[in-house]
């Protein structure tokens, strides 16, 4: 089994006493993690019995509680989004001081947000868990599998394309079958799975929802709704543009990115890593892993992208502790005048940075200021 690095950070939750809330997409591992810690008792709130039993009677935690663990214990509930209520019965046993941790795990924080759930601020660490970080594969991923399938667990172990392009298909399907319409996100399935299959065409791009709206044929307000859909349920990320205030930084266009390249290839049953696709299907890689790796880590930071009026650009701004690093993603052979916006950037910022090319070749080298280097190196150099 891979040893998840989000392991040991829950692993330290629980020894200072602390409940968790672990979020993540479908099928990224997080039942997997938590079954690997020892626990008490577990409820599945997938398991349809166990739902009714739940939602029929709002103290049948409590009495189940009283009756299996009546001196406390770490109690595992998953799915917890099913029933969003359940964590402010969570929230009074907490408080009460029973000897009770719980670890919660959900694939949904807008169902959480519309059932008016109480997120249980400073009484629980929460978490996002994401696919396989290159630091869980000793910064050895096979990248041009990556870019193709992505990286959630059952497709890292898996043994042949084959079945790599069974299970991501059946992922899209399960998505909009049990994450959207089981769950009741939205009543127009047919609006909404033309507009995933819209915007994941712009995916690594700046976006435009008027331009998804005429596409997919749904209102603009109602494209705005979606897409905050799919932020909640953890499918997209949004990327905003780098500005020295938030003021300003808000209302700049955002980047997003699909949470996955196989789930983004499923969409359109297309795996072949052709030479048009392969530069969005990479920067969606490295974003991802990037996020990801920081995410888990202790450090301060903060990502954006960075675009001028006149069109200089650069992919990613990293501000990690005190450091600023522009990053441009490269997949093979660039020209040194495709690195203008390296220069934008600092006269913008007035200052110097810390430049490098991402590349997915082995061979690592500088030109001028900025350095070239393999994206698992960068990953590597970072600690993360």
């Amino acid at each position: 089994m891979i040893q998840r690095t989000l392991s040991k950070n829950i692993q330290s939750s629980l020894i200072a006493k602390k409940s968790i809330l672990l979020l993540g997409p479908r099928q990224v591992g997080k039942s997997t993690l938590i079954s690997s810690l020892k626990t008490d008792l577990k409820f599945n709130l997938a398991q349809q019995s166990t739902f009714v039993d739940f939602a029929k009677d709002p103290r049948f935690l409590e009495q189940s509680l009283l009756a299996k663990l009546p001196r406390g214990g770490i109690v595992f509930i998953d799915e917890v989004q099913r029933i969003p209520s359940l964590l402010n019965t969570i929230q009074y046993l907490i408080d009460e001081k029973k000897g009770y941790q719980f670890i919660l795990t959900g694939s949904s924080a807008r169902k959480l947000k519309r059932g008016k759930a109480n997120l249980l601020p400073g009484r629980v660490h929460s978490y996002e868990l994401g696919p396989i970080i290159s630091k869980e594969m000793n910064y050895n991923f096979d990248t041009d599998k990556l870019i193709g399938f992505g990286s959630l667990p059952a497709i890292v172990t898996a043994e042949s394309s084959k079945e790599n392009k069974i299970l991501l298909r059946s992922y899209s399907n399960a998505y909009l079958n049990e994450e959207i319409k089981g769950e009741a996100l939205t009543k127009n399935l047919e609006g909404f799975t033309r507009f995933l299959f819209n915007v994941a065409l712009d995916s690594a791009k700046f976006l435009d929802l008027t331009k998804v709206s005429k596409l997919a044929a749904v209102p603009r307000q109602t494209i705005q709704r979606y897409f905050e859909i799919l932020e909640d349920t953890l499918i997209v990320n949004r990327l905003q543009s780098f500005a020295q205030s938030e003021k300003r930084r808000l209302i700049q266009h955002p980047k997003f990115y699909f949470f996955d390249n196989g789930v983004l290839n499923a969409l359109f049953i297309n795996f072949n890593v052709s030479q048009d696709r392969k530069g969005m299907l990479f920067e969606n890689l490295f974003f991802n892993q990037l996020r990801t790796s920081l995410s888990y880590s202790s450090h301060d930071y903060r990502l954006s992208s960075f675009r001028t009026d006149a069109g200089a650009e650069v992919d990613i701004i990293l501000e990690l502790n005190s450091q600023i690093y522009a990053l441009e993603i490269k997949t093979g052979d660039f020209k040194q005048s495709e690195l203008g916006g390296f220069r934008s950037f600092e006269n913008f910022l007035g200052k110097k940075v810390k430049k490098y090319v991402i590349t997915m070749n082995d061979s690592n080298r500088k030109i001028g200021e900025v350095e070239v280097i393999n994206w698992q190196n960068f990953l590597n150099k970072l600690g993360i």
